[in-house]
């Protein structure tokens, strides 16, 4: 196996964080447009996550805050953003690095990015290194992935292991229920 020198999946999620960067920015600069907000989940651990104690206590390993009405002052920037939300009552503003987001979904047009940390996929690299030659090659994995959703789902129920495919169902064919989760697997040669 050769080594991926290139990196290809770190600059997936980098394209990708680039994606979450620019819809922030443009709801911070013109609102949300229409029915779109958005879920963001993030690990509270991660280095540059900036909260109150009393949230990291409530929420030490992962947070979901939610963009629709009831938040302000959204900055966005080149490597976080901050906003302010009110949590039982209490206002905070929270600083969020974009390497620090696990999951970003917006439930208006069924529209989700999964993120895996910068260290798993380092580690999952180093893994792929370290194993013999005559083992068979690791099956690809892309880390951002489109989380298709059923209408009204919350995207912490929403789970994709592989890269989504969606395709709309035939005209009046109710039967498919929305997308299809494709395994990248059922696309590679069986022996």
């Amino acid at each position: 196996m050769s080594k991926d020198v290139l990196r290809y999946d770190l600059m997936v999620q980098d394209a990708l964080k680039g994606v979450v960067r620019k819809i922030l920015t443009e709801a911070a600069r013109d609102g949300l447009p229409g029915e779109h907000h958005f879920y963001v989940t993030f690990r509270t651990g991660a280095p540059g996550v900036r909260l109150s104690q009393r949230l990291r206590e409530k929420h030490p390993d992962e947070m979901t805050i939610v963009l629709q009405h009831q938040f302000w002052d959204l900055s966005v920037g080149e490597h976080s953003f901050e906003v302010g939300l009110s949590f039982s009552g209490v206002p905070e503003r929270l600083l969020v690095p974009f390497d620090a987001i696990s999951t970003f979904f917006d439930p208006s047009v069924q529209f989700g990015l999964k993120f895996e940390a910068q260290d798993q996929a380092e580690d999952a690299a180093s893994a792929q290194e370290a194993e013999p030659a005559e083992a068979p090659p690791a099956p690809a994995k892309l880390v951002p992935t489109a989380i298709p959703a059923a209408k009204g789902k919350a995207p912490a129920a929403e789970t994709a292991a592989a890269p989504a495919k969606a395709e709309p169902a035939a005209e009046g064919d109710d039967s498919r229920g929305g997308a299809e989760v494709v395994s990248l697997d059922s696309f590679r040669k069986k022996p």
